[in-house]
């Protein structure tokens, strides 16, 4: 199983997030973002922040870092690493299986990310559908997306997805997020889209904007 970090909010914890980090970065990137939400005590949280593999990551010339699949080339869509996907999404899975074991129901169980995490984070969520909490993308896009599962009718409506992005963006750029989620909202998923004046990063808006959404999905019926 993947290593990774624990920030904890409340004596017991009833739900789960499992927040990927971006390429190059590791668990710690966003483990101080946790106070910051201001998120209450109860119901308790359990922020889980696993460490990617390192691997050889092509378009930094073949450099090994922290990265959650290869990335070929600078168009993210023309040439991906399926592979590399299908096998991070396995050990991502890993981590919610235990958390499952632990006692955490799925239906209370959100996965999170930026950039490459929250590519991560779209893939296998949007897979996961049946039970699971939600989804938090991060400056990202839908990968392997001409591969994506048509939705049950029933449960589309029912996955609340949170999806921001910067608007000057150079990595990761807007237009790959908007496409996204306005190929999801077509399948009839029901987007909460946030566009923030910043590049590929996270601002005090966006932190706020997070906060409040995880307050309404942690407290829905």
């Amino acid at each position: 199983m993947l290593d990774y970090e624990i920030n904890e909010i409340g004596n017991t914890q009833e739900y789960c997030v499992i927040w990927l980090h971006g390429l190059g970065a590791d668990g710690h990137d966003f483990f101080p973002i946790v106070p910051q939400l201001n998120l209450p005590a109860q119901p308790g949280i359990r922020f889980i922040f696993p460490h990617a593999p390192r691997q050889p990551v092509t378009i930094n010339g073949g450099y090994v870092m922290r990265a959650w699949y290869d990335i070929i080339a600078p168009d993210l869509t023309a040439r991906q690493d399926k592979a590399g996907i299908l096998r991070s999404a396995a050990l991502i899975l890993e981590i919610m299986d235990d958390q499952i074991r632990q006692g955490i129901s799925k239906d209370k169980i959100l996965l999170a990310g930026f950039s490459q995490g929250g590519a991560m984070a779209l893939h296998i969520g949007l897979r996961e559908t049946k039970g699971l909490a939600g989804i938090m993308a991060l400056s990202c896009y839908l990968p392997l997306a001409d591969e994506l599962p048509v939705p049950e009718v029933a449960q589309e409506g029912n996955l609340p997805i949170f999806m921001a992005h910067g608007n000057y963006d150079p990595i990761v750029p807007l237009q790959a997020g908007v496409m996204s989620k306005d190929m999801l909202t077509k399948l009839g998923y029901a987007i909460t889209w946030k566009e923030y004046p910043m590049e590929h990063s996270v601002c005090e808006d966006e932190i706020a904007d997070i906060s409040e959404w995880l307050r309404q999905f942690t407290t829905r019926a």
